[in-house]
């Protein structure tokens, strides 16, 4: 059992560390501006804040994002709170990787807590690239979950003291979870973005949604080498940014439904990402943050400035739904540009739609 205590006491490293490198927001939102509506002809009374990721319907474009579990008492309170809070807001959440309760029965209840929280919400499971077939069924059954993600960290993992070191066969794996469970399957990048090819290999085995998890929020590699004795520091700006992730996905797949998360701190940070092509938007360490600082209350409380702030930038854009905003003309900008240019993506495709 020492493995198992091992790896509950590397999920409170986690929140530890997450919370004291918090995000540096290099994210790439700034490179990105709207074309100003002077004419919306809308009110706020008609906007619309529903959407889809694949098959699956949400009320809000926001959700909470995988975090943490597999911790003891301590993850499992976390969880028992961002599960009441999605209920309250009426918003999706991703649990943390359910690994650690699949390996240790003691586990589990820092999991299944948030289904007996939120009983009818919509929850997505979560495992490694390394899960098999047998594993996802057990993680989707733990906690009844309306969904699966897939998560995709391997410079995490290099940087991880006792991390993994072979990546072999990753697609394949998850080309079997898609076949075999009756799920939606997610595929998740953990921050450190996603490039279009990796998209369309994903596209290519079926998979409904990826989420872009683009470098400019937490960043696991600096997360990792707080727990180094010899920290490999070229990690730590090692990754492709929030921005370019999604513009790179958005501009050539077809079928993908994208969720943009990687540093997203307030409402025009997501309708930035619904207009680069997203259609949904994670949001983690600025949860967690803000429900250990300033408590569960406090945070349904800004949940809802979100989703009103949002439906008012909606307005001024003169988009009533989130279909209207993937399609508001906007201007890119700085590196953001000058790196889909070199990739041989042409943001007028943006610039000039309308």
């Amino acid at each position: 059992m020492v493995i198992a205590v091992d790896r509950a006491k590397r999920k409170l490293q986690h929140i530890e560390y997450a919370l004291a490198t918090g995000q540096h927001r290099l994210h790439g939102f700034e490179d990105v501006t709207f074309v100003h509506n002077s004419l919306p002809n809308i009110s706020t009374a008609h906007i619309d804040l529903q959407t889809t990721i694949g098959e699956l319907s949400l009320r809000s474009p926001i959700f909470i994002n995988a975090m943490t579990g597999g911790g003891g008492e301590q993850t499992a309170k976390i969880n028992e709170q961002l599960a009441y809070a999605a209920k309250q807001c009426g918003i999706a959440m991703a649990v943390g990787s359910q690994m650690a309760a699949l390996k240790d029965e003691r586990e589990r209840s820092s999991f299944t807590v948030i289904r007996k929280v939120n009983k009818h919400g919509l929850v997505f499971a979560n495992l490694g690239s390394e899960a098999t077939v047998e594993l996802a069924k057990r993680a989707i059954d733990m906690i009844e979950a309306n969904a699966i993600q897939i998560h995709l960290n391997v410079v995490q993992e290099l940087v991880m003291p006792e991390g993994d070191r072979d990546f072999c066969g990753a697609l394949s794996r998850i080309e079997q979870i898609v076949s075999a469970v009756d799920v939606p399957v997610i595929v998740k990048e953990v921050g450190f973005g996603m490039s279009k090819e990796t998209a369309r290999k994903l596209e290519q085995i079926g998979i409904c949604a990826v989420d872009v998890g683009g470098f400019g929020g937490t960043n696991f590699a600096q997360i990792e080498n707080e727990r180094r004795k010899q920290p490999l520091t070229y990690f730590n700006e090692w990754g492709m940014t929030t921005t370019v992730s999604i513009a790179e996905v958005a501009t050539t797949t077809e079928r993908l439904s994208i969720i943009g998360s990687g540093g997203v701190q307030h409402a025009l940070d997501v309708a930035k990402c619904i207009a680069l092509g997203a259609s949904a938007v994670g949001m983690a360490g600025y949860m967690l943050r803000f429900l250990i600082e300033k408590g569960v209350e406090a945070l349904i409380e800004e949940i809802e400035r979100l989703h009103n702030d949002l439906t008012l930038i909606m307005t001024a854009l003169g988009t009533p739904t989130v279909a209207d905003l993937q399609n508001a003309p906007l201007v890119i900008t700085g590196k953001t540009h000058h790196w889909l240019r070199e990739r041989g993506i042409d943001t007028t495709h943006y610039s000039r739609r309308s």
